[in-house]
């Protein structure tokens, strides 16, 4: 979000003959075929990533009919934008009218108007101040990139090599303006380490031409200048995506955004870094509320939290808001399996334009912090320079949680999150300001390592803390096992048997504190404490 933080004013025009809409279809008819040859969807490394961590393929992974987007784009008055396999839907841009007779077609099952008081539903009012979100404000000998990489222990990580090598990086941004050009990116170039990238806004292949803020970004996880900077993931690969239009605010970034994430879903990437955020657009009527902020309504967030469950670590930046009348954390770091990342100042002290929690739905946000305040990153003439934003913060972080996964490659993406957020320094006391704080990530890799039980299988007891649903992932050779919870007397409070086709449990009726678990099976026992919200 950008000093760039973009505090943009436009002045409305309340005469918009255009509506942009979402159309959501009912069903996929060639998803038969498509799931019986999944090469023709996706490619072999997305499949791998599935396989390593048991996702299985379905409907979602399957594209659009084209007969249907044919159909629709024949319609009078309408203008296709942007489609969304995951969500079966299409971003539309046309009158009411002619959105509405979209309807009278046999596939389609419903319409969703950005403009929220054309939909059937009351919507909260938002007053708050249009911004571009674009979360900016203007052993390596790491220079003065050092504190930003020492304060998360990353050096210790990098020290042993771990350093993002074999894993896949896709950065979601406004343009990456000289990054094909300027000395910090040249290794990268040098040792393959950009895979590709697309520009959605423009439809072309052009990301190299448009727009500092992604070049910002990306020299944080991959930058490399010698005693100046070094980046979080410097060995990592990276697709470049242009999902941002900085001409304007309009919630067609938004399906931009997820057609990326989809994109970088089939190509096998790992880790979706994004330092962009929605909130106010430039008509007020698509504006998002405070009150939508409950993980998965907005249709980014929507996306967001489907590439999760694809195995994909997903990371946004929290926003610049906290200063502001809107504090909160935005669309899609708001989402409830994103890793929203809030900014600290190199003392670890709490920077104040860093937006906060809680979600409205009373959901822990953000997620983590990392600095923002004097970050150290490189501009589009290759000269290294500090800018404040939770834009940097992001990406530091994204770029560290991929380092970290590289060093242990096996775990699933739930897992890599669960290990960052236990090592964060207020993961037992989480706040609306640091979430959970600041990761250890030497602390993640020996936790990691140091649970790795049952003969190389993994326990996962998540999320922790808990609000109401804990889900417990038994290790492979175990098909049963029991979970009891104990107070801080050691009193047992509550026993629960675990199966794989009963491994969810709920803990609605468990008082809020902290509890210490033991989970048996038939010949294991694991140990651990558990934080109820």
């Amino acid at each position: 979000m950008k000093n760039f933080l973009f505090f943009v004013v436009f002045i409305f025009n309340l005469g918009f003959s255009q509506e942009d809409a979402w159309v959501y279809f009912n069903d996929k008819p060639d998803a038969t075929n498509y799931l019986s040859n999944p090469l023709t969807m996706l490619t072999q490394r997305a499949l791998d990533r599935r396989t390593a961590q048991g996702i299985a393929l379905n409907n979602t992974d399957v594209p659009i009919a084209q007969t249907y987007i044919d159909q629709v784009n024949l319609a009078t008055g309408i203008s296709v934008l942007a489609k969304s396999k995951w969500l079966n839907a299409l971003h539309v841009r046309g009158t009411q009218t002619d959105i509405q007779a979209l309807t009278s077609l046999p596939f389609v099952n419903s319409i969703e108007f950005a403009n929220q008081t054309l939909n059937n539903r009351s919507i909260a009012t938002n007053n708050s101040q249009v911004n571009k979100q674009m979360n900016v404000e203007i052993t390596y000998n790491y220079g003065t990139s050092a504190n930003q990489i020492q304060m998360l222990n990353g050096h210790l990580l990098h020290e042993q090599n771990y350093t993002g090598a074999g894993k896949i990086i896709a950065v979601l941004d406004s343009g990456f303006l000289n990054v094909n050009t300027v000395q910090p990116f040249q290794r990268l170039f040098t040792n393959n380490l950009i895979l590709g990238g697309y520009n959605y806004v423009s439809q072309s292949s052009d990301v190299y031409t448009l727009h500092n803020h992604g070049t910002m970004v990306l020299s944080c996880m991959g930058g490399y200048v010698d005693g100046q900077l070094i980046g979080t993931a410097p060995d990592a690969q990276y697709y470049l995506f242009v999902t941002e239009d900085v001409a304007g605010e309009n919630p067609v970034e938004e399906s931009y955004w997820v057609e990326a994430a989809e994109e970088a879903d089939r190509l096998g990437v790992d880790v979706i870094t994004s330092s962009l955020g929605y909130f106010g657009y430039d008509n007020p009527n698509y504006s998002h509320t405070y009150s939508q902020m409950t993980g998965n309504q907005a249709f980014a967030s929507r996306g967001a939290n489907i590439a999760f469950s694809k195995g994909i670590v997903v990371i946004a930046s929290a926003g610049n808001s906290g200063a502001s009348a809107n504090p909160y954390v935005g669309v899609p770091a708001e989402a409830t399996n994103v890793l929203a990342v809030g900014a600290v100042k190199a003392d670890e002290t709490y920077a104040t334009f860093s937006s906060i929690g809680p979600s409205f739905d009373g959901r822990v946000k953000p997620d983590l912090m990392a600095q923002g305040q004097a970050s150290v990153v490189s501009n589009t003439s290759g000269t290294i320079v500090t800018a404040n934003g939770t834009s940097f913060a992001g990406p530091i972080m994204a770029g560290m949680i991929t380092s970290f996964w590289s060093a242990v490659p096996n775990l699933t993406a739930a897992e890599v999150v669960q290990f960052v957020k236990e090592s964060s320094d207020r993961f037992t006391i989480p706040t609306n300001q640091f979430g959970y704080g600041i990761p250890d990530f030497q602390l993640a890799l020996k936790n990691a390592l140091s649970t790795v039980l049952f003969d190389n299988e993994t326990i996962l007891i998540y999320p922790n803390p808990v609000q109401n649903e804990l889900t417990i992932q038994l290790p492979k050779s175990e098909s049963i096992g029991k979970l009891t919870l104990y107070n801080n007397l050691g009193q047992q409070v509550s026993e629960f048997t675990i199966s794989e086709a009963n491994k969810t449990i709920y803990l609605s009726n468990l008082a809020s504190g902290l509890y210490f678990y033991q989970f048996n099976t038939t010949n294991k026992s694991t140990t651990g404490k558990l934080l109820k919200l």
